[in-house]
């Protein structure tokens, strides 16, 4: 019985060499749904694969998680590929994966709908924060491949349809690893150095591999802090990026791009032409209107005979002298008689009229006039007012009635 003796170690071990010996736990795909995933700031990623019986504990280290494209989370669905093996310290199996595939929809799809998802959370797809494009830009940045047919397209848009803008391209790798730093480097040093008053990026058509480098969240937020505006031009016309959402327009193709940042040449000719002879046949008519009034003033009598404008203004004055002259005599007849009136009222009422009749007043010596006898005393002195003169006179006596 002591030859079968083993420590827990030995125990562990023996059980690992014997896994790790069986070619088929070298390299298996299990199905099943993610459970209490965690990200370690180690940067290893540590979950559960569970299905409705049983579960197995997991783990993806770091340099495999650094390749994945979308975000595990608790719930989804998957298929992890990896080797099983025992970590001895614990003495229990688990599955070290080297894979993750989501399942329903492939890695890169859910990587996609993740960032599209995030990003519109933050705001950088509100047409809020989208700028204007020039109607008329003067130079254009073009960031893309310089050597793909991407390019060649839209230098020979921009040629036909607006000669007058200057194409400043920029040439980046659009496809691989390297491609969105560099996609990033050249946005930004053309809002630096001010290359242009308006960017087109993108590239020709392909898989959703090929168009991933505009997927990438650095290309997002490069084109979303962009000062200049961005219009997107990647593959055809079904092909839609994050570079999409976020571009300020979004065109169906890199000729189609071309088309929207610049005004057709021709058409502009057309409508200037037109706006030319608009103009001409407003200001002829103008003309005509302003001719045939002049002919009009012409010929009135007061540009043809002046002087004898002045006689009829004339004449009107002399008429209005007389008929004011009259008004004022009419008025001061009026005014006279209406005084002669008040004149000869006054007259009747006046004391020195009736002092005429055989009248006097009689005033006291402080020169009140006496009206009653109860003012009068004996000794007394008075002053009598006649309708000639006056005199003074003594009370010897005063009684009523």
């Amino acid at each position: 019985m002591n030859e079968n003796l083993l420590t827990v170690s030995e125990l562990n071990e023996r059980i690992k060499s014997l896994i790790d010996s069986d070619p088929v736990l070298m390299q298996v795909a299990v199905a099943g749904e993610l459970s209490n995933y965690k990200v370690y700031p180690s940067g290893h990623h540590y979950f559960t694969l569970k299905d409705q019986q049983s579960s197995v504990r997991c783990v993806m280290f770091r340099s495999s998680a650094s390749k994945l494209r979308f975000k595990p989370e608790s719930g989804m669905g998957v298929t992890a590929v990896g080797r099983v093996s025992v970590y001895p310290r614990d003495g229990a199996y688990q599955l070290y994966c080297t894979e993750l595939i989501p399942q329903g929809v492939g890695d890169l799809q859910l990587a996609f709908e993740q960032l599209k998802a995030r990003l519109m959370a933050e705001g950088l797809f509100d047409r809020a924060h989208k700028k204007p494009i020039p109607r008329f830009p003067k130079r254009i940045a073009v960031i893309t491949s310089g050597a793909g047919a991407a390019v060649r397209d839209i230098i020979r848009v921009l040629g036909a349809r607006w000669p007058m803008a200057e194409v400043v391209v920029l040439p980046v790798r659009v496809q691989g690893a390297e491609a969105p730093p560099e996609i990033v480097g050249a946005i930004k040093y053309a809002n630096r150095w001010k290359v242009g008053d308006l960017i087109i990026t993108g590239r020709g058509g392909g898989s959703m591999e090929d168009l991933w480098a505009f997927n990438d969240e650095r290309v997002a937020r490069a084109i979303y802090e962009s000062e200049i505006p961005v219009i997107s031009a990647v593959g055809h016309e079904p092909d839609v990026t994050i570079a999409d959402f976020v571009a300020d327009l979004r065109a169906a193709t890199p000729s189609n791009a071309a088309e929207l940042a610049v005004p057709d040449g021709s058409d502009m000719a057309e409508q200037l032409a037109a706006a030319d002879a608009r103009m001409l046949a407003a200001a002829n008519k103008r003309l005509r209107y302003l001719r045939g009034a002049l002919d009009q003033l012409a010929g009135r009598r007061v540009l043809t005979e002046p002087g004898s404008y002045l006689d009829t203004k004339r004449l009107e004055l002399d008429r209005a002298a007389d008929r004011l002259a009259m008004a004022a005599e009419r008025t001061v007849s009026a005014k006279k008689h209406v005084f002669l009136a008040l004149a000869a009222s006054l007259e009747a009422m006046s004391p020195l009229k009736v002092l005429s009749r055989g009248f006097s007043v009689a005033t006291a010596a402080d020169g009140s006039v006496v009206r009653s006898a109860d003012q009068l005393r004996e000794g007394d002195r008075i002053k009598l007012r006649l309708a000639d003169g006056g005199a003074e006179a003594e009370i010897t006596s005063a009684w009523k009635g």
